[in-house]
This record gives C-alpha cells, sequence and structure tokens, in this order.
C-alpha cells in the first residue's frame, strides 16, 4: 500500500510561499497596463503585439494588466520588476490637467486615466523601473501635475505654429511609423546618456504634447518645432524614462532602440536582485 505523503504545517507553507516570492522566475516582470476597448459589443482589456515584443526585448516577462483598483495596486506591483506605460489610440482625459474636451471627437480612455494616474506616482515613489512610450509619457506627466496640448499642431511655439505631429491614417503602417523628425538630446541627461549627444531620428504619431513640464521632471530632448519628445524625473529614486515617439515599432532593427530597451532591462535587472536580497516581511 503506497503512503500519501505528509502535508507540510502551516509554517512551512509559509516559509514556502516567502521563498517563491524571494526567488520568483528567472527574468524581471514587467507590468503592462491595458487599454479598454469594446469589440462586437463586449469590453476587453487590449494590448499592442509591439509593447508586448519590446518587454521581451528587453530581457523580461510581459504581465498584462487589466483595470485595477486603488486597493489592488500594492498586490500588482508586488508581482513585478518595473512597469511599461505604452502608448494607445486614446488620449489622457483633459479633467486631469483641468481642461474641457476641446474637440468631442478626442478619443478617451477614463478607465485607464483612473488607476494608471495614481500607478505613475506609486512607482516612480518606490523608484520602480519605468518606461513610458506617447501616451504613457503623457499620463506622467500630468499624474504629477503638467498639462498638455490637446491638438499641438493647432498651438504656436517658441518657433511658429508647432508642426502637425499625426501620423496620416491613411498610409501603411510602415509610413505611419516611419522616420518623421530629428529630434535632439539635452546634453548630461539620462537619454544622452543611454543614445549619446547627437541627433537622432524618431516616428511620430501623436496628436497632443507636453504644453508645460509637470514640477521635478525635466526635458531630455527636444523636436525642432520645440515640442519636449523626451522627459524624466531626476529626483525619482529609480530609473525611469518617457518618450514621446514609439521606439518599440520595429526595436530589434533600430540602434536607439535597442539602446533604450537595453537600459530598461539593465534597470529591471538590477530592481529584481534588489528586491531578492530584501528580507521577507512580517
Amino acid at each position: 500500500m503506497n503512503e500519501q505523503p505528509a502535508s507540510p504545517a502551516p509554517g512551512d507553507l509559509a516559509g514556502a510561499a516567502a521563498h517563491s516570492a524571494r526567488s520568483g522566475p528567472s527574468r524581471p516582470v514587467v507590468l503592462v497596463p491595458a487599454c479598454n476597448r469594446v469589440l462586437g459589443g463586449h469590453p476587453f482589456h487590449v494590448v499592442g503585439r509591439k509593447y508586448v515584443d519590446a518587454v521581451r526585448l528587453a530581457g523580461a516577462l510581459p504581465l498584462v494588466v487589466p483595470h485595477a483598483g486603488p486597493d489592488e495596486l500594492d498586490d500588482w506591483l508586488a508581482l513585478a520588476d518595473g512597469v511599461l506605460l505604452t502608448g494607445s489610440p486614446s488620449n489622457v482625459h483633459p479633467r486631469h490637467f483641468g481642461e474641457p474636451v476641446r474637440d468631442a471627437s478626442l478619443p478617451l480612455d477614463p478607465e485607464r486615466d483612473d488607476w494608471t494616474l495614481p500607478l505613475v506616482r506609486r512607482v516612480l515613489a518606490r523608484g520602480m523601473p519605468t518606461l513610458a512610450i506617447c501616451r504613457g509619457a503623457q499620463e506622467v506627466n500630468v499624474a504629477l501635475g503638467g498639462t498638455l496640448h490637446q491638438a499641438v499642431h493647432e498651438v504656436d511655439g517658441p518657433a511658429g505654429r508647432h508642426h502637425d505631429h499625426r501620423a496620416d491614417d491613411d498610409d501603411p503602417i510602415e509610413v505611419q511609423y516611419g522616420p518623421a523628425h530629428t529630434i535632439r538630446t539635452v546634453a548630461g541627461g539620462l537619454l544622452a546618456r543611454i543614445v549619446g549627444d547627437g541627433p537622432i531620428t524618431v516616428n511620430s504619431l501623436h496628436g497632443q504634447a507636453v504644453a508645460r513640464l509637470a514640477p521635478g521632471l525635466r526635458a531630455e530632448a527636444h523636436a525642432p518645432d520645440g515640442v519636449v519628445e523626451a522627459f524624466s524625473a531626476p529626483d525619482a529614486p529609480g530609473f525611469n524614462l518617457c518618450v514621446q515617439w514609439h521606439p518599440e515599432w520595429r526595436a530589434a532593427d533600430n540602434p536607439v532602440s535597442m539602446k533604450l530597451f537595453g537600459a530598461f532591462g539593465s534597470a529591471l535587472r538590477d530592481w529584481q536582485c534588489t528586491r531578492r536580497r530584501a528580507p521577507p516581511e512580517g
């Protein structure tokens, strides 16, 4: 007669759980907040595959996260080593920076706003590695008290009317995400340390843009018309970088994108090692 293995004592289970939490997967885990869409009359959470692929390119595991309530944020963050805030066809609702909606056709995703804005403040305070792209970058600015141009092409900048940074939806996708303009990095900044001081060429697919940077944020790059194309929170305790263009597009074929995701991946691994060395709580 075969003997059944003895059940572990409750204390053993607690110890095993603590060990599992400390050891975790071999690769860092990155939270990727989802957008909200209605497809065929049903609500869905969706994330573009190019963002998931870019997380893997950084050497990490993507964890797509649905809409989360305030009481869930810490539980989600306990699973992760970093956050990637994605771009989206939608925009941050202007009410979050004290303005009415100026164009009724402006695509919005208030459910995403409701939890990504608090998430931004939480992850930056913790020093958790954060990379924010397009809408994600705008979320960071708004979450920390900055404002946005709702239609940057309708606004005058330091050198006159800003350029139209939108892509033509009628163009093939390869053209939409193709090279659009150069940007110049700010000397001595984080982005310049990652990609170099010279001008770089980026794509451009955004209608909104930073109007006023939030207190504590620093510009890392500008477009020729003065639009802020990248920024960071230098006083936050960990790696964070926000970019207005889309480095995730065919990132493996783009040397600048590879440097960006390489830096993100390095920060993720550093965080993961530190987290695993931390003593268990309780």
